[in-house]
């Protein structure tokens, strides 16, 4: 609530986070991040119900709840109720909820969405344990050292979430492949009937 950087541990790799709402924060991660700032940053909430505040949902419930919590990260369209400086140049925004109790207990306990993305400057590699930023430690007002993340020898550890647009009635796009790509595009095709928007 002080506007401070937060290294965190998520259910893919080691990320950083601010809240959403407080506009100067969010300049400090893309600072800390040596970012370009036509890069968008995703929001991080505890419980799907909260999506619907600060998101135009256009899919089935039961779809967002079977996908998340979990390594997914879907594009939605934004409401008027998200920070206008959190990605201005998009109407669309990236949603996590993080399969980790500690993440969602601390999405819970903040006041709006958590402004969310990985601990390591842009171009390099995601990280799984905290020392493998801690170039980033000086910039950050704490860092939650919740012990290595996944298998550190499997390269597949380190993609992050797969990032799906599902701003497209009945269609889906894959924005990053990330960790759960085949079982994500199976939910997506076989039980709910969405196409990839390139067909």
């Amino acid at each position: 609530q002080a506007g401070g950087l937060v290294a965190v541990p998520t259910d893919t790799v080691y990320g950083v986070a601010c809240l959403a709402q407080d506009s100067a924060a969010v300049r400090s991660i893309y600072s800390l991040k040596g970012r370009n700032g036509a890069k968008p940053l995703a929001i991080c909430l505890g419980d799907v119900e909260r999506l619907y505040r600060y998101c135009r949902v256009n899919v089935p419930d039961e779809l967002l709840r079977d996908l998340l919590p979990g390594p997914v990260t879907l594009v939605l369209e934004r409401s008027e109720e998200l920070n206008k400086d959190l990605n201005p140049f998009t109407s669309l925004v990236g949603v996590r909820i993080p399969d980790h109790p500690f993440m969602r207990d601390l999405a819970r306990a903040c006041p709006g969405p958590l402004a969310l993305t990985s601990a390591n400057i842009s171009s390099q590699g995601s990280t799984l344990t905290v020392l493998e930023f801690q170039d980033l430690w000086p910039q950050l007002s704490l860092v939650i050292d919740g012990g290595p993340i996944g298998d550190i020898q499997s390269p597949e550890c380190r993609l992050g979430s797969t990032v799906v647009d599902l701003s497209v009635s009945g269609k889906f796009s894959i924005i990053r492949p990330g960790c759960a790509l085949t079982p994500t595009v199976e939910i997506l095709e076989q039980k709910y009937g969405l196409v990839p928007e390139s067909s």
